[in-house]
């Protein structure tokens, strides 16, 4: 029984609780899911503690889905009769959609141009490269309907930063700079650096609350964690 691993499931259904306070149907089932014995007098293990936990391997492990599934049917036969252990990883997968991060995907133009939302959103080509939108279908040149040729993957931003600062240990190291930073004019960190005071007094209302997270981009070919290499491209990095 790993007491930091209760922690983080109970800090994610007090989040999921504020969440879902809109719509309380998704968050009860939710709830009695967490409630529900990995089997029959079983007090270690919840149906979803277990399924959280085996996820955690799979991920730090690498595991892929099928080898997963391989797992959770071997576990099934293991376990007591009547267990509530998924045989599977969709199954799994489905018990713990609701803690997953919300997303949008975005059709974008197969040259990379625009993506297709706001006033391009109703756009059949692209109205930089004349693109189609559109994947093609068998022989057809062009077409005006069907699956996206190239879709952007699109995590809003907002509700990132609320599961952030929803565990304790994760606030605390997002405030570090301002609550435990050695402030001895020596660069170590990106708030010791005179473009993070200029922000600060530019908008010192954002500058004087130490939750505010600052955005920034990276250029590419360069990498602020040390490998200065210019082999790879780097795309937008939380700092």
């Amino acid at each position: 029984n790993n007491p930091e691993c209760t922690d983080q499931v109970d800090e994610m259904m007090n989040e999921l609780e504020q969440d879902f306070a809109d719509i309380p149907g998704i968050f009860e089932g939710l709830g009695k899911e967490k409630d529900v014995p990995l089997y029959p007098g079983c007090t270690s293990h919840t149906k979803m503690k277990a399924v959280f936990k085996l996820f955690n391997l799979k991920a730090k492990n690498g595991w892929s889905d099928k080898s997963f599934t391989s797992l959770l049917e071997l576990l099934k036969e293991m376990l007591p009769e009547k267990n509530e252990l998924p045989d599977s990883t969709y199954k799994a997968k489905k018990l713990l959609c609701p803690l997953s991060m919300e997303f949008e995907r975005i059709p974008a133009c197969p040259r990379d141009c625009v993506l297709f939302r706001g006033k391009y959103k109703d756009l059949h080509k692209c109205p930089k490269c004349n693109a189609s939108r559109y994947r093609p279908k068998g022989d057809e040149i062009e077409s005006t309907k069907g699956a996206a040729a190239k879709v952007a993957w699109y995590l809003p931003i907002i509700p990132w930063f609320r599961r952030l600062f929803s565990n304790p240990r994760d606030a605390k190291l997002l405030r570090w700079h301002a609550e435990c930073r050695k402030d001895d004019g020596m660069l170590r960190h990106p708030a010791d650096c005179p473009e993070w005071r200029s922000i600060d007094r530019t908008y010192p209302d954002f500058g004087s609350e130490p939750r505010n997270l600052r955005i920034g981009l990276c250029t590419d070919g360069m990498n602020p964690y040390g490998n200065m290499s210019s082999r790879h491209s780097t795309w937008p990095v939380l700092l």
